[in-house]
């Protein structure tokens, strides 16, 4: 094992994009691989479902191809994480087929790891009928119907099935959905450094220059592991990283300060340290790694329907203050006139008002001037869907209240056409702990000389 290993993410998110000036500053710290992170269930169960990408393909390819040339002129590895953004076989194959591109166009050769993050429903099953599937936070028990019904289910794989890439002389790794973590811990931990602190180094780095003032997720962050410690500090000089910044992203997205747990275990904060190094670094010991049994994270989605929407303000006082007389009248008006066609069962309808409760479910102490509402309607096809939510919003045009002296103009409709079709809806069917075994061994690896 060298004295240290040192790596850049290039951003926190492949296609948010990042100052040219930042990877080149990094790569004169000479790193021996780079990394970034392209995925994350942020944007909700939909690109899972759909097979398609939140980030555009323009954004994405912007940010690859200078990549592609620092790692390959460097001799050092590209690793990258839930390719696509769910990481599913679409947006793996997507992410390869510009990869194979980009090396055509630049004239660069390499050798290219793939990994397969799907998970077959039967296997799901047999776990699910086996008892080795656990709920994780609010999911709820899954049944075998939930798992049937997802259109695909993933798993987040560990540092493993990169380590194994890069075993193979991988110089460019391209893995379906991943932990953020393992993106930037495989080859530290392949090359005998401690566990504990390449998996916190590495949840400090899979978002870039977020931990860094100022914050931000599309800039490069360099990090240098030692023995016993490592260092972060953002390429670019414009930006700086503090014990308070980069112990407040230790806690990212966890709901416990001390601990987060990836598949190699319970990642310990408890006994961390966070030190000054000069203006712009920071300087991390004392994590601790305790084993814990092995699972892997499942995300499954499954389509509920097709969702249209109508976008409204409303200003009127008496408005606002009956818009709960307003919007029982409105679902009464919808049923009665779907009545025959659709039943009640089958459709949801909501009106969301902006301003007032549309984010906490709860009113606010003094009504607002104006509010915004979303009318929402989802129904098993697309043109009931639309159906449900044209009838809903020409009746709150109209619809009577308490006190009302005029006969329409409840709502001010922004667009025209006023209603907007949302396309398929997915939710997560799937969202479980499995535990096995030999979980490298659901992740299957192709390489190629591109």
């Amino acid at each position: 094992m060298s004295e240290e290993i040192r790596f850049a993410s290039i951003c926190g998110m492949l296609g948010y994009g990042y100052p040219p000036e930042s990877l080149q500053r990094a790569m004169q710290s000479e790193p021996h691989f780079l990394g970034v992170d392209a995925g994350s269930t942020d944007p909700g169960p939909y690109y899972l479902g759909s097979g398609t990408g939140f980030v555009k393909p323009m954004q994405t390819r912007r940010d690859l191809v200078p990549a592609l040339r620092a790692a390959t002129a460097a001799g050092v590895p590209l690793i990258i994480g839930s390719a696509g953004g769910a990481g599913a076989a679409p947006h793996l194959d997507e992410t390869l087929a510009m990869v194979r591109e980009i090396a055509r166009t630049e004239r660069l050769h390499f050798r290219m790891a793939s990994i397969a993050a799907d998970i077959p429903a039967q296997t799901v099953l047999q776990a699910l009928r086996e008892g080795r599937i656990v709920q994780d936070g609010p999911a709820g028990e899954l049944t075998e119907q939930a798992a049937r019904d997802c259109t695909r289910i993933v798993a987040q794989m560990g540092t493993g099935p990169m380590i194994s890439a890069l075993a193979d002389g991988a110089d460019v790794v391209v893995a379906g959905r991943a932990c953020d973590t393992a993106i930037f811990a495989a080859l530290p931990i392949m090359r005998g450094y401690d566990p504990a602190l390449a998996l916190h180094a590495a949840k400090i780095a899979e978002c870039g220059t977020l931990c860094a003032r100022p914050g931000g997720a599309n800039d490069a962050l360099m990090v240098t592991l030692r023995k016993d410690h490592f260092i972060v500090e953002p390429a670019n000089p414009a930006k700086a990283c503090y014990p308070d910044s980069v112990a407040a992203h230790s806690l990212y997205e966890q709901p416990d300060p001390n601990c987060f747990y990836e598949p190699e275990g319970k990642v310990d904060l408890a006994a961390c340290d966070f030190q000054p190094v000069g203006e712009r670094a920071v300087r991390m010991s004392g994590t601790r790694l305790e084993p814990t049994p092995p699972t892997i994270k499942l995300e499954g989605a499954a389509m509920r329907g097709y969702r249209a929407i109508s976008v409204a303000g409303v200003r009127d006082p008496a408005v606002i203050e009956h818009i709960d007389e307003i919007e029982a009248g409105v679902r009464r008006a919808v049923t009665a006139n779907l009545t025959g066609t659709l039943c009640c069962s089958d459709y949801s309808l909501r009106m969301l008002r902006y301003g007032l409760d549309a984010v906490t479910g709860k009113p606010i102490g003094t009504l607002p001037d104006e509010i915004g509402v979303i009318i929402e309607a989802i129904a098993p096809t697309q043109e009931l869907a639309d159906t449900v939510v044209s009838l809903a919003r020409s009746t709150a045009l109209h619809q009577a209240f308490e006190g009302r002296k005029t006969t329409a103009g409840n709502f001010a409709m922004p667009f025209s056409p006023s209603d907007l079709q949302g396309g398929a809806v997915y939710e997560f069917a799937v969202y479980h702990l499995m535990r096995t075994e030999d979980a490298d061994a659901l992740f299957p690896m192709t390489c190629e000389e591109v």
